[in-house]
């Protein structure tokens, strides 16, 4: 890894954790000195993160942390459950013993974030579930997909994740899709993940009181989209009986597999 990845990987996680706000002047001088490099390498990380929407590059004035998109949101929730509720059925069908274990050790790291009030941790180890669940499902690379549709997302993300009872109800729901995933139940863990991210949908309400500045867009019209959607999607839900994915891909010695029933998504 050469400097500039190195600088735009260190700048894309401090922005992403929200150690480096929206808004926030970013200076090119002060990163060459902590890095020991010129202002070259700098720049070509900037424009890396300008291109993923995480900076503002303002000929003449700077560079600043990008606000998140609101009007961006709904979208990234709706395409990461259709992925998820359909990866999640497979692990459900698939998964291995060992797949359950290691979901069982993560709910536990999980658990003792949560206790040690660790954010950082806690937020690592959501992240290494939902991973954890496409490795089960024999898809592990579908996750490259998932976190560049979730960049956004995630720093919404990380505001919430403080508020009262955020945290406790995302273990909880971690603990049900584990349960799920090893009682083998697709409808449940399919439903369960449903639940789970769908609540990010419904915090969109909560934006204006968490820090508008911190928003570009009309919170109130994300929010309404997501509610119409779900109203949508409640009344008359998408029926899937097609095939998802090949299995011969997975496995050339596993059977076709078709996903049926109600995605949901």
């Amino acid at each position: 890894m050469n400097a500039s990845q190195l600088i735009h990987l260190r700048l894309r996680n401090e922005i992403i954790s929200m150690s480096r706000r929206p808004g926030e002047t970013v200076h090119e001088k002060d990163i060459a000195q902590v890095f020991g490099v010129s202002r070259t390498p700098v720049r070509e990380a900037l424009l890396r993160l300008s291109e993923e929407g995480l900076v503002d590059i303002v000929a003449k004035s700077g560079t600043i942390v990008s606000r998140i998109p609101v009007d961006e949101l709904p979208e990234a929730i709706l395409a990461r459950k259709a992925i998820e509720q359909m990866t999640v059925r497979m692990a459900a069908e698939f998964s291995v013993k060992s797949d359950i274990l290691t979901m069982h050790a993560i709910v536990e790291r999980q658990t003792e974030a949560l206790r040690s009030e660790d954010v950082n941790g806690f937020h690592e180890e959501d992240e290494a579930l939902h991973h954890a669940i496409m490795a089960a499902a024999g898809y592990p690379g579908i996750w490259r997909f998932v976190e560049e549709i979730k960049v956004q997302l995630d720093r919404f993300r990380r505001l919430t994740l403080p508020q009262a009872h955020r945290m406790e109800r995302a273990l909880a729901e971690h603990i049900e899709l584990v349960a799920a995933i090893d009682a083998r139940n697709q409808e449940a863990a399919a439903a369960v993940m449903g639940n789970h991210l769908d609540w990010l949908g419904e915090s969109l309400a909560e934006i204006q009181d968490i820090n508008p500045d911190y928003f570009s867009g009309n919170p109130r019209d994300a929010h309404f989209r997501w509610t119409k959607r779900s109203r949508a999607q409640a009344a008359q839900p998408m029926e899937s009986g097609g095939t998802l994915f090949s299995e011969t891909n997975r496995d050339p010695q596993m059977r076709h597999v078709q996903i049926k029933g109600q995605e949901g998504a």
